[in-house]
């Protein structure tokens, strides 16, 4: 079962961007919990508390339950903005999450055992198309990522999501097929691969040699 977080708040007695500034001043973040059919809710929270907390990873996948003057909200983050020159956090959305709920929530990848791959041992290049796949995951059960294991992969490979095997009750929210990685050939076996096609070319293009 999906661990769930603490956060503290305070509820926010005025909203906007005024009100957000002054927030700010007083070294708090302001942040909004909507969803669930209940009005929007503004509260503010510590910044320490949050900056350590978005920066800790995996904050858009974690399930919190956000304490507002006492009253608790479970939630999960949706998104955060970022100061664009400090990257500093200032303003946190939070959505409300009910039990036995489903979310579609972006989970890292985590390429394994590529040490071991016959073809990156050649001299592959390694070319990650997708960090991240979006996915429909039970609230209370998010995976903390999803691992691709290349230790057989060879040269030319791809690796799709539908030949990963996804945890129990998680299916992709996309269409299509997503590739997340792809085994590419070194530059020198792709020239040599080259040159042999362009002889063979050339052999099958010359005329036949008579005997005298």
């Amino acid at each position: 079962m999906t661990a769930i977080k603490e956060l503290k708040a305070t509820a926010r007695a005025k909203v906007g961007k005024g009100a957000a500034r002054a927030e700010r001043r007083a070294g708090r973040v302001p942040a909004v919990i909507y969803g669930d059919g209940k009005a929007p809710l503004g509260i503010s929270l510590d910044y320490t508390e949050i900056t350590r907390t978005i920066y800790a990873g995996h904050f858009l996948s974690t399930l919190f339950n956000v304490d507002v003057d006492g009253e608790k909200h479970r939630v999960i983050p949706r998104d955060y903005q970022l100061d664009p020159i400090k990257d500093l956090p200032q303003h946190v959305d939070f959505l409300r999450v009910a039990v036995g709920a489903t979310l579609v929530v972006d989970i890292p990848v985590h390429f394994v055992n590529a040490e071991t791959s016959p073809g990156i041992k050649r001299g592959a290049t390694l070319n990650i198309v997708s960090h991240s796949v979006s996915l429909n995951v039970p609230a209370d059960n998010i995976p903390d990522a999803i691992n691709v294991d290349l230790g057989n992969a060879q040269i030319g490979d791809s690796v799709h999501l539908s030949s990963i095997a996804l945890p129990v009750g998680v299916t992709w929210a996309g269409h299509g097929d997503d590739t997340l990685v792809t085994i590419s050939a070194p530059s020198g076996l792709k020239e040599a691969d080259a040159d042999d096609a362009a002889a063979a070319a050339a052999a099958a293009a010359a005329p036949a040699t008579k005997k005298s």
